[in-house]
């Protein structure tokens, strides 16, 4: 069976590039979530991971699996230990060939995965630069000083810190998987043990 991955990080944002050149008897995956989320924690990623008839993947671009070179290459090596042929379109390669792994396709994928790794962060550089600029013109409409969220609110607001840290990850990684501060994490799990006393 064919099937065909599609990731948008929000709901706002069109789907349509992604499946311009969707073929009939392609399964659609379809998640709205965050390329910093690892594949294999992705509800639809979830589900395409554990579909054991699926042998071809298409995708529109290799950022679609993930931002994060280390997730990307799991993910691969997974495909690859499964027999799973993965089809990149925008590049128009194939990730195995008669059988074998494809070594061009690893070698172009190894080097757009670190080059969309590299776009998240500078990504999150500007915005924290566009913040700096917008405190510095009394413009940043962040939480209010001295504010208090809840303890459900906090909780809402990081289920993936929650998650991460009833797998029993210390709370550097935890920082590290959620792209969040170390802060952050110590405030969720406090929020956590408050919950449940």
């Amino acid at each position: 069976m064919k099937a065909r991955y599609i990731r948008i990080s929000t709901p706002d944002q069109k789907l349509e590039r992604q499946l311009i050149k969707q073929h009939p008897d392609e399964k659609l995956f379809i998640d709205i979530i965050s390329g910093s989320v690892p594949f294999k924690e992705r509800p639809e990623g979830i589900k395409l991971l554990n579909d054991k008839e699926v042998k071809y993947i298409t995708v529109h671009a290799i950022d679609r699996l993930g931002r994060n070179l280390i997730d990307i290459l799991t993910t691969l090596q997974h495909f690859d230990d499964n027999g799973i042929k993965l089809k990149v379109e925008n590049l128009g390669i194939e990730s195995l060939v008669d059988g074998k792994p494809n070594p061009a396709f690893k070698l172009i994928i190894s080097v757009l995965a670190n080059i969309a790794e590299m776009e998240r962060n500078t990504m999150l550089e500007r915005q924290r630069e566009g913040i700096e600029i917008a405190k510095a013109k009394g413009l940043y409409k962040g939480r209010v000083r001295g504010s208090v969220e809840s303890k459900e609110e906090v909780l809402a607001k990081y289920p993936n810190v929650i998650r991460r840290l009833k797998e029993g990850q210390s709370l550097r990684n935890t920082a590290k998987l959620c792209d969040v501060s170390l802060g952050t994490v110590q405030k969720v799990k406090d929020c956590l043990q408050k919950v449940s006393i």
